[in-house]
């Protein structure tokens, strides 16, 4: 595996090298370059050390990075620009980098694409930027991640050794921000290191999906368990005559029913990766079976902390080569893969008994009425616990021909096979989908106004 980020960063692109697309303009590395070296110029020439990187366009973004990158900046990539966010975070950023106003107290230089410049050099770095990267913490404050590039370099060239057999040529469309690690690698970077070009756009719309695959002849998607899972109702469950070459999922987990249901339309199943934005990817699977085992990514050990099977990681990835500790349950299988069995960090009391979420949302999916579970306090009814529920195509039959009644009693019925009767939910809710953020993240304040209404 080679240093394929830092080369690229290092030489620039090739003049004719296709860096992104949209439906009606196209980026080629000269452009990129000129692009680049021009903003290269006003960062270097700023005083401001810790700059805010924002704008909805991949190909902007992207200049932006690269120019913050090369300038020795520090990034700051918030997880979106809403005004509360952006609030919270305003002391720890001097400068923005952005298409569009967001603060009158900073610094500001505005991205833009600049179509007269004269040709330009790839700048010359003497030394690197780096990224922080801003996640929700266990108290949800706003937590720090910093990566550097040598970090970012090596797990590049680990996807790039992973996956490249399964991408010929592919060019690289999104329906996931690249303002977050994963979009941040899958759309932005590992696409430059590898010369395959991205959408500028963010697909938000699966009718912009099948421009897209009916117009280019490889594709790979990167996209998330909120915006797979309601892709095949959304083409009808139907095998599409032109398909990505390969999908990807990330940001929680993947339902076994969406693996199948997108494996019916485009003839093969997504590729999921486990990980986080402290850790970066940890493994990935197909899910050929449900429950399908994760394979560890080369050149990550994982190791299992017996007192309560929590998972143990070291990671080229991290900042040292200390063992971290995850809050993720595992069962270790043959060959050194896992399965994921619910986070440890999801345990609250219902009336003064300790209770796991994740354990319960387990055993509620073995229900042969059940495809998805959310567990949720309810504030509002004294703690009361709510459950979200999508339901199977047998558990939608039932709840059809017997009501929600019969549908209640038999999943209660199931949860007493493990958990005492005062602590199962009081509250029950069966939407189609379960409220997912584009990042496949579980948005409680939508789960929770499920409950304001009978």
């Amino acid at each position: 595996m080679t240093q394929l980020l830092k080369k690229w960063l290092t030489q620039g692109p090739f003049a004719q090298q296709l860096i992104s697309f949209n439906h009606h303009d196209l980026v080629t590395g000269a452009l990129f370059t000129n692009q680049v070296a021009y903003f290269y110029e006003q960062l270097l020439a700023a005083p401001e050390k810790k700059w805010l990187l924002a704008s909805d366009a991949s190909d902007l973004f992207a200049v932006g990075l690269c120019a913050a990158l090369l300038a020795g900046k520090e990034i700051i990539l918030p997880a979106n620009i809403q005004t509360g966010t952006l609030s919270e975070l305003t002391h720890e950023f001097d400068g923005i980098l952005s298409d569009k106003p967001l603060c009158e107290s900073h610094a500001f230089i505005l991205l833009k694409k600049e179509l007269s410049l004269p040709n330009k050099p790839w700048p010359a770095s003497e030394a690197m930027g780096d990224l922080v990267l801003f996640t929700s913490g266990s108290s949800g404050e706003p937590k720090a991640i910093r990566k550097t590039l040598t970090q970012l370099d090596i797990e590049v060239s680990v996807l790039e050794h992973t996956f490249a057999e399964h991408l010929p040529h592919c060019s690289v469309i999104s329906t996931v921000s690249h303002q977050h690690i994963y979009g941040l690698l899958f759309k932005i970077l590992w696409p430059l290191a590898a010369s395959r070009p991205f959408l500028s756009e963010q697909i938000e719309y699966p009718e912009t999906l099948s421009y897209y695959t009916a117009l280019l002849p490889n594709l790979c998607l990167i996209s998330s368990p909120a915006q797979l899972s309601r892709l095949p109702k959304a083409l009808e469950h139907e095998r599409q005559l032109r398909s990505p070459s390969l999908v990807f999922s990330s940001g929680g987990p993947l339902s076994f029913a969406a693996a199948t249901g997108i494996n019916q339309c485009y003839g093969h199943l997504p590729i999921e990766i486990f990980g986080s934005t402290e850790t970066g990817g940890i493994a990935y699977r197909r899910q050929h079976e449900a429950d399908e085992p994760w394979q560890v990514f080369d050149r990550i050990l994982i190791d299992q902390d017996l007192t309560d099977g929590a998972l143990l990681l070291k990671s080229p990835y991290l900042a040292d080569d200390e063992w971290l500790r995850c809050e993720d349950k595992i069962e270790p299988t043959e060959n050194g893969q896992f399965r994921l069995k619910g986070r440890l960090d999801r345990i609250v009391k219902i009336e003064e008994k300790r209770l796991s979420l994740a354990q319960m949302e387990t055993l509620m999916c073995s229900h042969a009425y059940v495809e998805q579970t959310a567990l949720v306090i309810l504030p509002q009814f004294k703690s009361q616990l709510g459950a979200v529920i999508t339901l199977s195509e047998l558990g939608r039959k039932v709840l059809q021909e017997q009501g929600k009644l019969s549908i209640n009693n038999a999943l209660k019925a199931h949860l007493l096979a493990q958990f005492e009767r005062v602590t199962l939910p009081r509250r029950w809710r069966y939407p189609d989908i379960l409220p997912l953020s584009t990042q496949g993240k579980r948005v409680t304040t939508e789960l929770v106004e499920l409950f304001n209404h009978d």
